[in-house]
């Protein structure tokens, strides 16, 4: 059955028929979204959600997405989406962050001429028959510095702008290195340095804990005297309480705001102040950022419902197309592993240890690690997936360590898990050979070799005479088909174990008479997801 995907807003007709041509049944409701009733009533029919800003994801309409996969937004913010909520609800949610940056950083250098030169004021007036032509004195962007808060995507290119008009650039972002800035041309800064110098100050950064409210008013105060301070970036950035105080007494020379902390904004300070330009919320809104958001939606979307990709995800890290080509194996081969630690371990797990080894290290390990744990947290959640696992293993104050290294065995690769009780560790290994079978390679440090099926049957015993004499004669009498056999052991006469891939789930009555020999000391069925 295709993939059945909703759109509940506004979104091109392009992008919906790119839903079509990949073979996706597309609902195409626009006004739907702003129902949330009727959307918490439908929700539980679609695999996937495709919305723009009117669509508010809450806690509630998750709660009924009983079928859903992945919800992506077109644009960059996601504020109205319950991101916990879906991470918990095991639920992909993406963004478009490439589509709208061009558009966006040319809104924020529109902006600063508009309040470098008064243009909208100066507009009214004229249009209102006057000729006030000594009351719009301006000032020129060349050879101004311009302060630049968050110098990422839409950072960057406000920064290449800025340098085209002779502006002399200062960016304040932790996470630019200073190789970086000399590459784009601008001097890498401190913001309280950056606030002293910028006669233009323009901010690019999300809105979170850290840059909430980063112009204060106590950072307000220590820009110099004239400057002018432009958002296009998220509302509450900035005080805007403060900012008005400052633009009334004269030490910030204007500002030019198109997002704000309440949205839609009816009422703000810093409405009908003189030289401060607001328009509402229009950094994306071209015509080309429009279309390019809603086709990297239906791209993104498709990709992910079709093969698996996961792009511009911000709850799970990202396997791009050629990624998920290759990873595939070892995906499944990572959740493999993962579900064989949880079936077989009892007690509360207090840290899952990965190695990769080989050709597996150069891999995407954040994405075979949420594979690992899903796997292991199948037994307890049989719901959970790579999105919610790490949030479940982390509720549950379960600690994860990764180690890579170069190979160092007979494989080209291979996974080791390692599950850590209070009581013991216990670890399987697993290798995907070249016809991109996954297999098990070791468990609990002896080697094996085992094709994995979804329903298997493993024992530990002691390495004596007539084990597999017994087992067969156990499966054959009671009818069940045995597909695989594998043994191994740890020294002659040492601890042995044997896996049989199995054609059906083992039935307990035999399971307890295997159990009530002196033979086993462990007997433990196991299934697999193997579709």
């Amino acid at each position: 059955m295709a993939p059945k995907v909703l759109v509940s807003d506004k979104l091109s007709e392009t992008a919906v028929q790119i839903f079509r041509d990949r073979g996706i049944d597309v609902d195409f409701q626009p006004d739907l979204g702003k129902d949330k009733d009727k959307l918490a009533e439908v929700i539980g029919q679609y695999d996937g959600l495709a919305i723009r800003s009117a669509t508010k994801v809450t806690e509630k309409i998750l709660e009924n997405a009983t079928n859903l996969k992945v919800i992506a937004r077109a644009g960059i913010g996601t504020d109205n989406i319950d991101k916990e909520a879906a991470s918990k609800k095991g639920v992909i949610v993406m963004n478009t962050p490439f589509g709208n940056m061009i558009t966006t950083a040319e809104h924020a250098i529109a902006m600063m001429f508009a309040v470098a030169r008064q243009i909208p004021e100066a507009s009214a007036s004229t249009h209102a028959g006057k000729w006030e032509k000594s009351k719009f004195m301006g000032v020129e962007l060349t050879n101004k510095t311009l302060g630049v808060i968050g110098a990422g995507n839409i950072g960057g290119i406000v920064c290449d702008r800025a340098r085209g008009l002779k502006m002399k650039v200062a960016a304040y972002d932790p996470f630019l290195s200073e190789e970086k800035a000399d590459k784009m041309g601008v001097e890498k800064v401190e913001l309280d340095e950056l606030l002293a110098r910028a006669d233009f100050i323009t901010l690019h950064v999300p809105f979170t804990d850290a840059t909430a409210n980063i112009l204060s008013r106590e950072n307000l105060a220590k820009t110099k005297k004239g400057v002018r301070i432009i958002n296009c970036a998220r509302g509450g950035l900035v005080d805007e309480e403060a900012l008005a105080d400052m633009l009334k007494s004269g030490h910030v020379a204007g500002a030019a705001f198109d997002v704000f902390k309440e949205e839609p904004a009816k009422e703000n300070a810093l409405f009908n102040l003189p030289n401060v330009v607001c328009t509402p919320h229009l950094g994306a809104a071209t015509t080309e950022a429009q279309e390019n958001v809603a086709l990297q939606v239906a791209e993104q979307m498709s990709n992910y419902l079709l093969t698996g990709a996961v792009e511009n995800a911000l709850n799970m890290p990202s396997v791009t197309a050629e990624e998920a080509k290759v990873m595939g194996p070892w995906i499944k081969l990572a959740d493999y592993l993962g579900a064989f630690s949880g079936q077989m371990t009892d007690e509360p797990i207090k840290a899952i240890n990965i190695l990769y080894d080989g050709v597996v290290s150069d891999m995407n390990l954040a994405a075979l690690n949420c594979a690992v744990v899903a796997g292991i947290m199948k037994k307890s959640n049989p719901d959970v997936n790579m999105v919610s696992a790490p949030v479940v293993a982390k509720e549950r104050g379960m600690k994860i360590s990764t180690t890579n290294q170069d190979k160092s065995g007979a494989f080209d690769g291979y996974i080791k898990v390692t599950i850590v009780t209070d009581k013991r560790e216990r670890s399987v290994a697993g290798t995907v050979f070249s016809d991109g079978k996954p297999r098990f390679i070791q468990i609990k440090g002896i080697n094996v070799d085992a094709e994995i099926g979804a329903n298997m049957l493993y024992t530990t015993n002691e390495d004596v005479p007539g084990i597999i004499g017994l087992l067969g004669q156990t499966m054959g009498e009671n009818g069940v088909n045995i597909a695989n056999f594998t043994l191994g052991r740890a020294d002659v006469g040492g601890e042995a174990i044997a896996l049989l891939y199995v054609d059906a789930p083992v039935p307990a009555p035999i399971l307890d008479k295997l159990s009530a020999t002196d033979m086993f000391t462990q007997v433990k069925p196991l299934q697999f997801d193997v579709a």
